[in-house]
């Protein structure tokens, strides 16, 4: 097989701008306030033949973010990286390597997580895997991927680049959770944790695919909106009802749910494992609360699971291959993903963005639209 020249490559970035606007965090942040952002980046150049370069239009924010921001992710990662591991945007220019039928100019895509994890799980999360950990993320208006690491989104869809921003991390996911191991069937019984984009996003696919949901939060207003703009079967308040598995079991006759996506950590596994019916599994989604729990707290997890004959996945966001099923899902369904918020590329917008998210007053995603 012919190899292309760099010349050929080089020629396949014509008439893109030399500079960009990036931001970068801080090296040592403290927090999104030492985010820094710089007019005058080097556009990425294509490095082979199977490249595109995308022209990022949106990002979301993750929890994983924030973490990142304030200096306080627990895995390693570099210093000083371009933040945010999901975004969504248009093909412009494309390795001649790249087969026309795959990918072209114009093209609206979704960029991958993990460009290395193209199928099964991560194998690379301890080494600071995934976008804006040990490699720059997509705050900027340009990135380079592999073509392998980008999914095209289904012609004729009308989900905006912020919906499709959504999908990387959070929305992969809760598809992980939910399909990657014993696939869920119609007519089983999920509960979701609290309204973030995981359980929101998760939420919504499960619902297209025929489960039954309930969904916890702390708030009636949440649950309030959960249930009108989503569809959540059953809603339970964990403050107003601090044994929320009583009411679970109640809910589903006393049997308990096929699948629960755990993010609260020890502070509500005994709770996931009460609500769990027998041979149920729990996938873990998050480590919210693990941080601030002392090991004393920590349940006997051994005897409990076993005494369920439950299965517990550890999740680590997923592969390519799970991101273009849940595309191709979500674009062919036409299922609204839920964008909470909208803020600009300015610095005070994207540190306001961030500050959002922090707040927790979010339901589902907190983008940024890439300008």
């Amino acid at each position: 097989m012919a190899t292309a020249s760099p010349q050929g490559v080089a020629a396949a970035q014509d008439g893109v701008p030399a500079k960009q606007t990036a931001f970068r965090l801080a090296h040592s942040p403290r927090g999104p306030h030492d985010l820094q952002v710089l007019h005058d980046e080097d556009t990425p150049r294509l490095l082979g033949p199977s490249d595109v370069l995308v022209r990022i239009r949106a990002a979301s924010l993750n929890f994983r973010d924030l973490m990142l921001a304030r200096g306080d992710y627990p895995f390693p990662h570099r210093q000083g990286t371009v933040p945010c591991s999901d975004g969504a945007g248009d093909v412009v220019a494309v390795g001649p390597a790249v087969p026309a039928a795959r990918l072209g100019r114009g093209d609206v895509v979704v960029v991958a997580f993990d460009p290395n994890t193209l199928h099964g799980p991560m194998r690379d999360v301890e080494e600071g895997g995934g976008l804006a950990g040990n490699q720059d993320g997509v705050l900027r208006q340009y990135v380079v991927m592999p073509a392998s690491a980008v999914v095209k989104v289904p012609k004729g869809s009308m989900l905006t680049y912020e919906q499709w921003a959504t999908l990387p991390c959070a929305g992969v996911t809760a598809w992980n959770a939910i399909f990657g191991g014993v696939p869920m069937k119609p007519g089983q019984t999920i509960l979701f944790q609290g309204t973030g984009g995981v359980s929101i996003i998760g939420l919504i696919v499960a619902k297209a695919a025929g489960a039954i949901t309930i969904i916890t939060s702390s708030s009636d207003e949440k649950l309030k909106l959960v249930k009108e703009r989503f569809g959540a079967d059953h809603t339970i308040n964990y403050r107003t009802t601090p044994n929320w598995s009583d009411e679970v079991l109640k809910l589903t006759g006393g049997e308990g749910v096929d699948l629960v996506l755990e993010n609260g950590g020890p502070s509500t596994m005994v709770q996931s494992l009460a609500s769990l019916q027998r041979g149920g599994t729990i996938s873990i989604v998050g480590f919210l609360a693990v941080k601030a729990s002392p090991s004393s707290e920590m349940p006997d997890l051994r005897t409990l699971f076993h005494a369920k004959a439950a299965t517990m996945r550890g999740i680590n966001v997923g592969s390519v291959e799970h991101l273009e099923q849940l595309v191709h899902f979500v674009g062919r369904r036409g299922l609204e993903m839920p964008v909470d918020r909208t803020f600009g590329f300015s610095r005070d917008e994207v540190v306001a963005a961030y500050e959002y998210l922090s707040s927790g007053k979010h339901v589902g995603k907190v983008c940024i639209r890439v300008e």
